[in-house]
């Protein structure tokens, strides 16, 4: 079940093509958890010189992609509507699995705890072949620049 899509997603956070990575959010309870998907396809951009003859998506692109997801999560908060939330710290990483051209990438992510503008998520994401990274995401919240 899609909640918010491409147009939807654009007004909560500032990343546009060819950076924008979240299709769409499946599901989302506010200040709690979100589940979104990332169609990752032949044509993407990051395919095109990484690994010619083996494309699969960067890992960094991965950890991208899940604080996309929490970025969208943390600013449907009301607290922090009409703001921009930014990477604060990245721990605890773990790589699982490839993510090839044709996987359709689960991303879940659900709010840990939330003090004054900053925060922690844990975040998961997943292809039908299972787990292909968990990491913590330690985000920061700032007035959007104008």
């Amino acid at each position: 079940m899609c909640v918010l899509q491409a147009a939807e997603i654009q007004q909560l956070i500032p990343n546009r093509f060819p950076i924008c990575y979240i299709d769409q959010v499946d599901e989302l309870v506010p200040d709690q958890r979100i589940v979104a998907t990332k169609n990752v396809t032949i044509n993407e951009d990051f395919l095109q010189g990484y690994f010619p003859g083996r494309p699969e998506m960067p890992g960094t692109l991965i950890v991208e992609t899940l604080a996309q997801a929490a970025s969208i999560l943390i600013l449907k908060s009301p607290q922090f509507a009409q703001r921009t939330a930014y990477i604060g710290s990245i721990r605890h990483a773990i790589f699982h699995k490839r993510v090839r051209p044709g996987a359709r990438l689960r991303l879940e992510v659900e709010l840990i705890k939330v003090k004054a503008n900053m925060g922690v998520v844990a975040t998961k994401a997943s292809v039908d072949s299972g787990i292909v990274c968990t990491v913590e995401l330690h985000f920061v919240v700032q007035p959007t620049a104008g």
